[in-house]
Order: structure tokens, then C-alpha cells, then sequence
């Protein structure tokens, strides 16, 4: 796991690992590259082959941020790891709308509905 303070709490549920982000803002680059940094090794170190991504606290997302979401898909389909996200604000998941990174997320309204079927 990459150093800095943890930007996501980690969960096992079932052999699911939800990473639910700790930060109402992820606006800050220094942020940003520590949050990249340790959801990348959930796939490149830890070798975690089903992920939740929980948005829950999350108010603010930059579009740095986004980019970073976007490797993490690539990093995913290259490992063949299931990523999911969930819990994601209306005012945000307009965000995905209009960048149509809803196709490209598997996105749901709350974590348990994440959690099915995996």
C-alpha cells in the first residue's frame, strides 16, 4: 500500500472488498495521487479480484479524480476484476452522465445492491 495517510477505509464482505473513500472532498492533487495510489494496489499488489468502490462521504470529485477512476477500470478489466461503485450523490453521478463514464461504470444506488450477484 503506497504511504500517506489512508484515503479509503478498506471492508471484506464475503470475499468483496469495498473501499469506501474517507474524504468529503477529493479535489487536492496530493489527495488525489495517495487515493490512486493505494485503490491501484488493491488490484497491482493485493491482487483483489472483486471491488467495490463506496462513495457515500464523498460531496466533491475533481475531474483529476475521474482520470484516476478511469485507470482503475483499465487496471480492473486487465486483471479481470470486478469493480463496482455505489452510493454516489446525485449531483456527481451527474457528472458521470455527462462525461458518460455511467457506460463505462458498473454503478449502483447503494452497497448492498453492489453486493449482489457478484
Amino acid at each position: 500500500m503506497s504511504t500517506g495517510k489512508r484515503r479509503i477505509d478498506l471492508e471484506e464482505i464475503g470475499g468483496v472488498t469495498i473501499a469506501k473513500f474517507v474524504d468529503k472532498k477529493i479535489l487536492d492533487e496530493a489527495n488525489i495521487q495517495t487515493i490512486g495510489g493505494q485503490l491501484f494496489a488493491l488490484i497491482d499488489e493485493d491482487g483483489r479480484r472483486k471491488i467495490i468502490l463506496d462513495f457515500s462521504l464523498v460531496e466533491y470529485l475533481s475531474s483529476a479524480a475521474l482520470g484516476k477512476l478511469i485507470i482503475m477500470d483499465k487496471k480492473a478489466k486487465a486483471a479481470k476484476t470486478k469493480l463496482r461503485l455505489c452510493c454516489i450523490r446525485p449531483d456527481i453521478y451527474e457528472v458521470f452522465e455527462i462525461t458518460r463514464l455511467n457506460k463505462i461504470f458498473d454503478i449502483k444506488s447503494t452497497q448492498e445492491e453492489a453486493l449482489e450477484d457478484f
